[in-house]
C-alpha cells in the first residue's frame, strides 16, 4: 500500500472514531437532558434542599371581655454557621454592640465547626434588623478595599420564634399558669388546655449552597396554624378586687395562704379565682415552688361548720325537720363509745334547728345526722359534688376525700354530720353554696366561656351540666336559716 493510501486510511479511521465519540456524547446529552432530566433534577434538588420548622403561635388567653391575660409575641432566634465565620474576633467586635453581649463571649460562640449555633434566643425582631443593617453596612465598606472580600462577615441566620407574655403580671397567675422553656403548658390553663392552645407548626424549604441559604430559594411548604384562643369566664376587674382582698387578708392574719372564689350560681361561671401568695408567670420561679399550685382545686381541707349546711339541707329535704324543730342540745355526747362536744362549753340547751345552725352546734348536727342515717347523708354529700372532680378544666384538680359508706366506722356518721372526717376543695365548697343560691340546682363550675379558632371564629362553650340536688323550697328555707349565722347571736356576725 502506498504511503498516500495509508494516510487516507488513517484519516478515515480517525473521522469514524471522532463521529462515534460525538455520537456517544450526543446520546449521553440526550439521556441527561431528556430521558433522565426529571430524575437527575430531583436528585440535585434533594442534595441542596433543606427543611426547617415554622413555629406556630399559641392561642391567646383572655378574660370574659377579651382583655388579654396571656399572648404570644413574635421573636427571632439568631443563629450562626461557625464554619463561615473566618474571623471570630472581628465578627464579635462588629456585632457586640447590637447583640448586647461581651466580645469574649461572642468569640467563643462564633468559634468552632458547628453549622448551627444559637447566639440569641427569642430576641426582639428589631435586634435582628439592626444586626442585618450593621453587618451589611460593614460588608459594603470592606468590599471597597482590595482585600475586602476576605474580611466580609457572613454566617448569620434567623429563625421565627414566639415569646409568651402575661400583660397582667401576677393577676390570676395560679389560674392561668405558665409555659416551660420548651413552650409547653406547665401549670394552670396553659397546661390543662395545652392541646387547644398549641398551634400546629408549619415547614419551609430552602436550598443550601456552600453552607448558606441560596437567595430566593426559601418557600413555605406547610403554613403554620395558630393555636386556639381561650376566653375565660373571669372578669379582670373583679379578679383584681379579689386578688387585692385575699392578699391583704393573708398578710394581716399571718396565714400561709388563702383563696377566694367568685362564682355565678346560675351558669357555673367562675368570675374570679384568686390565691395568695402568688407569682409572676413571666419570670423564673425561685424559692417556694408551692406558689405555682392552684390551692382552689389542688388543696383539700375538712369543711367543718360549713359542712353542716349539707346536713341540715338534707334533713329539710327529707322532711326530718323544719326550721323551727326544737332539739335538746348538750355540750357533749358519746356516740359509739367516743366523746363529741361543741366548741365552747355550755349548759344543755333547747334550740330550734335554725338556732342550732346559728351557733354551729356539733352535738345538734350529730342528732340531725342520726335522723338522716349514713346512706342518706352520704348520698347528699355526693349529690352536692363531694368526692369527685367538679370538671372545671383546671389541672391537678383534686376530687377530695370521701370514703364510701362501706368503709365508715361507728364514729363516721357523727363526724361527717358536723363537717369533719372528709375533705373538699375550695371550689367544691363554693359549689355547695352556689347550689343553694340557685334554688337547689347544682351547675358544674367552669372557667371557659368559649374559644376562638385560628380563623377568628368564636365558639361559645356549651352550657354546663345541671343537677337538682334539693327542691327550690328547701333551698329558700336553708337560705333563711343561714341568715341567722350572721346575726348578732350567730357565729359570724362580722360577715353580716
Amino acid at each position: 500500500m502506498s504511503h498516500q493510501a495509508l494516510v487516507h486510511k488513517r484519516i478515515r479511521v480517525l473521522l469514524v472514531a471522532t463521529f462515534a465519540l460525538f455520537g456517544i456524547i450526543i446520546a449521553q446529552l440526550f439521556s441527561v437532558q431528556v430521558v433522565r432530566a426529571g430524575t437527575i433534577s430531583e436528585r440535585a434538588s434533594k442534595e441542596l434542599l433543606n427543611t426547617s420548622i415554622l413555629l406556630a403561635p399559641r392561642g391567646v388567653i383572655s378574660d370574659v371581655n377579651g382583655v388579654e391575660l396571656a399572648r404570644s409575641v413574635a421573636a427571632i432566634t439568631i443563629v450562626v454557621d461557625q464554619t463561615q465565620i473566618t474571623n471570630p474576633e472581628l465578627a464579635a467586635k462588629i456585632t457586640s454592640p447590637v447583640l448586647k453581649m461581651e466580645e469574649s463571649e461572642l468569640v467563643s460562640l462564633f468559634t468552632g465547626k458547628l453549622k448551627y449555633k444559637i447566639i440569641v434566643k427569642n430576641a426582639k425582631p428589631a435586634m435582628w434588623s439592626q444586626l442585618q443593617n450593621t453587618v451589611s453596612n460593614y460588608n459594603k465598606e470592606v468590599l471597597k478595599e482590595k482585600s475586602g472580600l476576605s474580611k466580609r462577615i457572613v454566617g448569620f441566620f434567623s429563625e421565627r420564634a414566639y415569646v409568651r407574655e402575661y400583660p397582667t403580671g401576677t393577676l390570676a397567675s395560679s389560674l392561668i399558669g405558665f409555659i416551660n422553656h420548651e413552650g409547653v403548658g406547665a401549670a394552670g390553663i396553659e397546661s390543662s388546655l395545652n392541646s387547644e392552645l398549641s398551634g400546629i407548626n408549619g415547614q419551609y424549604i430552602y436550598e443550601n449552597g456552600a453552607g448558606t441559604i441560596i437567595p430566593g430559594s426559601a418557600k413555605i411548604r406547610t403554613e403554620a396554624k395558630a393555636g386556639t384562643s381561650i376566653r375565660l369566664t373571669v372578669d379582670r376587674d373583679i379578679q383584681w378586687v379579689a386578688q387585692d382582698a385575699i392578699s391583704k387578708a393573708v398578710k394581716s392574719s399571718n396565714a400561709k395562704s388563702g383563696t377566694v372564689i367568685v362564682m355565678d350560681p346560675k351558669t357555673g361561671a367562675i368570675i374570679a379565682q384568686a390565691s395568695a401568695p402568688t407569682f409572676n408567670p413571666s419570670k423564673p420561679i425561685v424559692g417556694n415552688l408551692n406558689v405555682i399550685r392552684n390551692p382552689a382545686v389542688q388543696d383539700v381541707y375538712e369543711p367543718g361548720s360549713t359542712g353542716k349546711v349539707i346536713t341540715y339541707a338534707a334533713a329539710l329535704e327529707e322532711k326530718k325537720l323544719t326550721a323551727n324543730s326544737v332539739y335538746t342540745v348538750p355540750y357533749s355526747m358519746k356516740v359509739a363509745g367516743s366523746p363529741f362536744s361543741d366548741h365552747e362549753r355550755h349548759p344543755t340547751q333547747r334550740l330550734t334547728a335554725t338556732g342550732a345552725l346559728a351557733v354551729s352546734s356539733n352535738t345538734a348536727a350529730i342528732k340531725v345526722g342520726q335522723q338522716l342515717g349514713s346512706k342518706t347523708l352520704y348520698q347528699y354529700l355526693t349529690d352536692f359534688g363531694f368526692g369527685k372532680s367538679t370538671g372545671s378544666h383546671l389541672p391537678g384538680e383534686s376530687a377530695g376525700l370521701l370514703r364510701p359508706v362501706s368503709d365508715w366506722s361507728g364514729t363516721s356518721l357523727p363526724t361527717f354530720a358536723f363537717g369533719q372526717g372528709y375533705s373538699v376543695t375550695s371550689l367544691q365548697a363554693t359549689s355547695v353554696f352556689a347550689t343553694i343560691a340557685n334554688d337547689g340546682v347544682r351547675v358544674t363550675p367552669t372557667v371557659v366561656a368559649g374559644t376562638t379558632d385560628a380563623s377568628g371564629n368564636y365558639i361559645p362553650a356549651k352550657n354546663q351540666q345541671t343537677k337538682r340536688v334539693i327542691s327550690a323550697e328547701t333551698a329558700r328555707e336553708i337560705r333563711k336559716m343561714l341568715e341567722s349565722v350572721v346575726s348578732p347571736s350567730g357565729t359570724a356576725p362580722t360577715a353580716a
